[in-house]
């Protein structure tokens, strides 16, 4: 991954528009916080291979960064992006990481479903 290029993850984002993609987004604090860090609670959200069409997509703010996803009846946000990575199958991945390099944030879109394990991901 690298440091967000705004120009490039737009460009990106578009090329998205008004077709059906998978979704994967995913929101942490990491499982042990509460445990590891003194922090009251550990949160999470999770969502892999959400299918999901979107009218509108941009990106916005100054390090971190946020994208927002509108489809026709609601919308898609993530906060919090750092860096992204196009792979090497076409996959726009973002993520934000803390001053640590800890992930707290990842939204990654793909034309086709994401690996659902690591062994599934080591096949593609």
């Amino acid at each position: 991954m690298q440091p967000i290029q705004v120009d490039v993850v737009q460009t990106k984002l578009s090329e998205y528009l008004n077709q059906e993609v998978y979704l994967h987004l995913e929101t942490t604090n990491g499982a042990y916080a509460a445990h590891r860090f003194g922090q009251p609670m550990a949160v999470c959200a999770y969502i892999r291979n959400g299918k999901v069409k979107f009218e509108r997509a941009s990106i916005a703010g100054d390090k971190p960064y946020r994208v927002g996803l509108k489809m026709a009846d609601g919308w898609i946000y993530a906060q919090g992006l750092t860096d992204f990575e196009v792979d090497g199958l076409g996959r726009l991945l973002l993520a934000g990481h803390d001053e640590e390099g800890r992930l707290a944030v990842s939204l990654e879109l793909s034309r086709t479903p994401f690996p659902m394990s690591v062994l599934d991901e080591e096949e593609v």
